[in-house]
């Protein structure tokens, strides 16, 4: 059965971020809320779990993860970022986007786009993933909150908690979260591309979705 902490979305406990890093650490999948909606984690490392939260929400093989990253230094070591790409994500992070970006080889190959090697960032600009993401000091495999069946992501942590208890390891409860997801910008061509609109603005990019 799941553990359930509320956290204070503005001060978080660092005990509670504690005891939640140390569950994802031990194999676990977490709920965490973040800037655009509530989100499943867990570490990078471990396909067990990545595969848990496949399951969950009843993924392809082929549907790609993303990585929650605590800034643009530690994505740099999962992303190629040009010195444009820099530029640009320094400009408009931490905040509701996700990037694709050709992927480095700390990204496990099950992560990549199979013929793309591409890699989907994000730095969500939430204070609680923030402070969950610097007690791991590592980036999570991450993916919307979206169960199968739904219209859109779950933002109540009451039905959360009642829908997941028995499927996922430890819910971070801070409130309501919105249920737009980011906005996705493709930055592997010659200009950026938004290949989905979402909490983000498009305007930063000066490109028509």
């Amino acid at each position: 059965m799941a553990q359930f902490f509320s956290i204070h979305p503005d001060n978080p406990q660092p005990r509670l971020i504690r005891q939640a890093a140390e569950i994802v650490r031990a194999g676990g999948i977490i709920v965490y809320p973040t800037d655009s909606c509530y989100a499943l984690g867990c570490r990078l490392e471990d396909k067990a779990a990545m595969e848990r939260i496949r399951a969950l929400r009843q993924l392809t093989p082929r549907h790609p993860f993303t990585l929650a990253c605590r800034d643009l230094a530690q994505a740099a070591n999962y992303a190629r970022v040009s010195d444009r790409d820099f530029r640009l994500l320094k400009a408009v992070t931490p905040g509701s986007y996700t990037f694709i970006l050709r992927a480095t080889r700390e990204v496990p190959r099950r992560l990549q786009h199979p013929r793309r090697k591409t890699i989907g960032i994000r730095i969500p600009d939430h204070t609680v993933a923030q402070a969950l993401l610097a007690q791991l000091g590592e980036p999570l495999i991450t993916s919307t909150l979206l169960l199968p069946g739904d219209a859109a992501p779950l933002s109540d942590a009451q039905e959360i908690r009642r829908r997941l208890e028995h499927e996922v390891d430890v819910v971070l409860d801070s409130g309501p979260c919105g249920v737009l997801p980011t906005t996705m910008v493709n930055l592997t061509g010659e200009a950026p591309l938004i290949t989905r609109t979402g909490r983000g603005s498009i305007e930063p990019f000066a490109v028509s979705p």
